[in-house]
């Protein structure tokens, strides 16, 4: 297992996610401009090595949540959806100003479930990631919550942004996908209600007995993952063909541990399937 971490800094093309609580300051869920910058200024260096950096990026509900005054997490679709139009402008002004201070380029891509069902969609999606790539920007992508509506959420949406990295790292051709979280790692129980439960640091086949730890429930209060999501998310990235790490999110030089090889977070091994159907997983 060591040596698949060593190999880890020859990946060529990277998917990054990183979730609400992790962009968040957990007394105000307001955005925390210090971790953004240095997440920020990691992406950049990666992709100045010549690797292909593509980050999913949630925040958009939590930041028009911020801005219009809500304290609590919206339940309603419509408010949902307002909430992510005024979030997810200002979250990408945010990041293109960042960004532009290390003279690089970010592009937002927003995408529906169709996006991904559809072969044709599905092809011009890579296309458009593969031009981005040529032209050295940063796709910054995030699912468009403004489209969807309660009688077709379940058909239309990923219902997490773990999974949709996942699926962006298919289709793009990713070697590896990095999930930041809020939670170190898999563990055999959930840690926050089971003291004994083990932290495991390696998987090499996702099993039932593996997919059962999964718990659907997320802790913060702006996100709306839980390991399960992300076990889901595991499944489609490593049957795609890529490595898979989820690692906290807390501490954004973790990425920087994963590419120096360091035993961080738990590593999933890709397990790429031939002729693999998407939509079967995407369900």
């Amino acid at each position: 297992m060591d040596n698949l971490r060593e190999k880890i800094k020859d990946k060529q093309r990277i998917v990054i996610k990183i979730g609400s609580s992790s962009l968040m300051h957990d007394e105000t869920d307001r955005l925390n401009l210090l971790k953004i910058e240095k997440l920020v200024r990691t992406l950049v260096d990666i992709k100045n090595s010549g690797k292909d950096v593509i980050l999913v990026s949630s925040g958009a509900i939590a930041v028009g949540r911020s801005a219009v005054g809500f304290d609590t997490k919206p339940t309603e679709l419509s408010v949902k959806q307002a909430c992510a139009a005024i979030g997810q402008a200002r979250l990408m002004m945010v990041y293109q100003k960042i960004f532009a201070e290390y003279n690089s380029l970010a592009a937002q891509v927003l995408m529906t479930k169709n996006t991904v069902q559809n072969k044709t969609n599905r092809l011009n999606a890579r296309n458009t990631f593969n031009e981005l790539l040529k032209l050295h920007a940063i796709p910054i992508v995030n699912e468009n919550d403004t489209v969807s509506t309660y009688e077709i959420e379940q058909l239309n949406t990923f219902g997490d942004n773990d999974r949709l990295s996942a699926i962006v790292s298919s289709i793009v051709g990713a070697d590896l996908l990095i999930l930041l979280s809020d939670i170190d790692g898999l563990y055999t129980d959930d840690p926050n209600k089971n003291p004994n439960a083990k932290f495991i640091d390696y998987v090499d086949t996702l099993d039932d007995k593996t997919l059962d730890m999964g718990k659907s429930t997320s802790k913060s209060s702006v996100g709306t993952g839980g390991m399960a999501a992300k076990l889901v998310a595991a499944k489609i990235a490593t049957y795609s063909g890529a490595d898979m790490v989820i690692t906290n999110g807390n501490d954004i030089e973790n990425i920087t541990r994963i590419f120096n090889g360091e035993n961080v977070g738990t590593f999933f091994k890709s397990n790429k399937v031939s002729n693999l159907d998407l939509n079967t997983l995407i369900d």
